[in-house]
């Protein structure tokens, strides 16, 4: 279980096809604070450490994973952002965030507006319907209220604290993200269509 409030910006340092896509993600955690077996959300993706090293951790990816996230456009060199999973008594300063992408969306537009950015991102049509105004949702793994809703499109608004401190600041339209649709949206539809 994740917050959405990224904590530190990891690196890909390694990519490798090994059966299934292994990945080596320098952070500047604490390695040992990290125990092999952790869960760790990059990019909103909730993956398993596998090994350690100084500066570094490695996980390992699923076909399935791969085909259902953006994880399959890392390059070495590409900056993630990075979640440590929520331990009881934590500030849940976001939303409730399982780690469990269910699509991707699309940088659409991009739009300045002062000192902030307005992102308008385009839901896969099958998720669109569970995106709400004023609704959360964890894009690449950051908890962030949405603003408006038009069809399959919504939009989102970044402050400079935002940009400074996740990868939002290197976001280019065109570009893929993981979307997580908020957890209590998916259990009301569910309760809609079951009346």
């Amino acid at each position: 279980m994740f917050t959405g409030i990224i904590t530190d910006i990891g690196e890909i340092r390694e990519l490798e096809q090994r059966g299934d896509l292994r990945a080596r993600i320098g952070t500047s955690y604490d390695p040992v604070t990290i125990d092999l077996g952790a869960s760790i959300a990059s990019d909103g993706v909730c993956l398993t450490v596998i090994a350690l090293g100084d500066d570094w951790y490695d996980v390992e990816i699923s076909a399935e994973t791969v085909s259902k996230t953006n994880l399959g456009d890392w390059v070495v060199g590409k900056r993630v952002n990075l979640e440590r999973a929520l331990k009881v008594g934590d500030e849940l300063g976001g939303h409730i965030v399982s780690g469990h992408v269910d699509g991707v969306a699309e940088v659409a537009a991009m739009t300045d507006e002062g000192d902030s950015t307005r992102v308008t991102l385009r839901a896969p049509v099958e998720l669109a319907k569970f995106v709400a105004p004023k609704g959360s949702v964890a894009l690449n793994g950051t908890s962030l209220t949405v603003n408006e809703v038009d069809g399959c499109d919504f939009g989102i608004n970044f402050i400079p604290h935002t940009k400074d401190m996740t990868t939002w600041g290197d976001v280019a339209v065109g570009q893929r993200i993981n979307l997580e649709i908020d957890t209590l949206a998916r259990y009301v539809a569910r309760l809609r269509d079951m009346s």
